[in-house]
């Protein structure tokens, strides 16, 4: 139920709008002037206000000043051109003319109140992720990431590809963020796309539309998400997972500022800055041949390096600490501190998730906490050498025959060859340290086929 002021002097259109609006649902409050109406009733905890525009006293307009962010729709029965804009200038949502119709009153109060909703809405939205992702929520005072913060802080202001390099679990999607919010563009759009995660026989089609038949299934057009970041920024991880063809149309938007959707005969501007994200070795990428040069060279107009999280050793406790405060935050517990076990147990990990693995044990050890002090069982901490690695990573020097990365294919098939038909698997992801995810699609690329029971 929407909470509505009707500011009207005559009492029988005063009466007649209550008795409307009420039997459509809302809470109806009335007042006489714009005097009577602040005197009489708090403005800001109004969802609408209706109000005349000739009034005794204060004309009606004058409400708008005296409740910041409540919609005010003025109505009068001088409908003329100059009123309207004059009214809409003082920041009015809308004007209707007397004498109107009920309908279309209700549709325009109605509307009215739905973009209102939309609008508180979109400022929670953005309050949420200004707290989750702040650059304030990027605790770090290492070297390293004391040159992650230059970095964003001098690439932010300017339109320039930005190239973030770091293994998985680092926060490179953090760092678009914080490049995006500091940026000229806050405004507008942030959309995020994970190259890896889109089947390669829709990413086409997902990142730069179709048009109506394009395709079969394709029964109407789609607007791609490089259209949807218009005016914003695009944020593309795991880049380089991204296929030929895909690579090849991103290259051409790039440098015309131009989207053509599949099955398209004609082009579309847009306004779109790119921000591009990889675990991989790009360089190398571009040498076996998978990943284009021109396209590679113009992703890196500036580069930002993450570290990952062994290597930033002054920074884990800080960084725990916070994650921890937030766990509890977002699990609605009680605040919780860390053993000094727990902390020793914490810096010693080597990490081979980074930040989202540290992330993760501390949530899973508020959940399982009977009371505020996280122990080291909690964390569930796996020794080192047990084998756990990010699929782009090296793993533990303790794993044998696992010392350099050119033998990391090797090693995971040789690894799940041996366990697939004892471990089901998810077991088999968990000990290699992937999502299951990430283990079929290595198992194709590879082509190790999974064990049918």
């Amino acid at each position: 139920m929407s909470r509505i002021l009707v500011i009207e002097d005559e009492p029988v259109i005063r009466t007649e709008l209550r008795r409307l609006l009420t039997r459509a649902g809302h809470d109806v409050a009335e007042a006489g002037t714009v005097h009577e109406a602040q005197t009489d009733h708090e403005l800001d905890t109004f969802d609408l206000i209706l109000s005349d525009l000739r009034l005794p006293g204060a004309p009606g307009t004058d409400v708008i000043a005296k409740a910041p962010g409540v919609p005010v729709l003025i109505m009068t029965s001088y409908a003329t051109v100059r009123s309207a804009v004059e009214a809409m200038k003082l920041g009015a949502v809308d004007y209707i003319a007397k004498p109107f119709d009920h309908d279309e009153l209700l549709l325009q109060v109605d509307r009215v109140l739905r973009e209102g909703r939309l609008t508180r809405q979109n400022a929670a939205l953005k309050r949420e992720v200004e707290r989750a992702y702040s650059v304030s929520g990027m605790v770090g005072n290492c070297l390293a990431m004391r040159d992650v913060f230059e970095r964003i802080r001098k690439v932010a202001a300017s339109p320039a590809t930005v190239l973030v390099l770091g293994e998985s679990g680092t926060g490179k999607e953090l760092v678009a963020r914080a490049i995006h919010e500091q940026s000229p563009r806050r405004e507008g759009p942030l959309v995020a796309v994970n190259c890896a995660a889109i089947p390669e026989g829709l990413l086409e089609s997902e990142l730069f539309g179709h048009e109506k038949g394009a395709f079969t299934g394709a029964q109407a057009a789609h607007a791609g998400l490089v259209e949807s970041a218009d005016g914003g920024t695009l944020f593309l991880d795991e880049i380089g997972e991204l296929p030929a063809p895909a690579q090849a149309r991103l290259l051409r938007m790039m440098q015309d500022g131009e989207v053509r959707r599949v099955g398209a005969t004609r082009s579309r501007k847009v306004d779109v800055r790119i921000i591009a994200a990889t675990h991989r070795d790009l360089p190398k990428r571009v040498q076996e041949g998978a990943f284009r040069q021109d396209l590679y060279f113009r992703l890196r107009v500036v580069e930002i390096k993450l570290p990952p999280l062994r290597e930033r050793g002054e920074d884990i406790p800080a960084l725990a600490k916070h994650l921890l405060e937030r766990a509890c935050q977002r699990l609605h517990r009680s605040p919780a501190t860390l053993s000094p076990e727990a902390l020793v147990a914490i810096t010693t990990h080597p990490w081979p998730g980074n930040v989202r693995e540290l992330e993760n044990a501390l949530e899973r050890a508020v959940i399982l906490a009977d009371g505020p002090v996280i122990t080291p069982g909690l964390l569930a901490l796996e020794p080192v050498g047990n084998g756990a690695f990010e699929a782009n990573e090296i793993p533990d020097p303790g794993i044998e025959g696992s010392a350099s990365p050119d033998s990391l294919e090797e090693y995971f098939r040789r690894f799940v060859l041996e366990h697939q038909d004892k471990l089901g698997e998810t077991e088999l992801a968990r000990r290699l340290g992937i999502s299951r995810k990430a283990l079929w699609e290595k198992r194709q690329r590879l082509g190790i086929p999974r064990t049918r029971a």
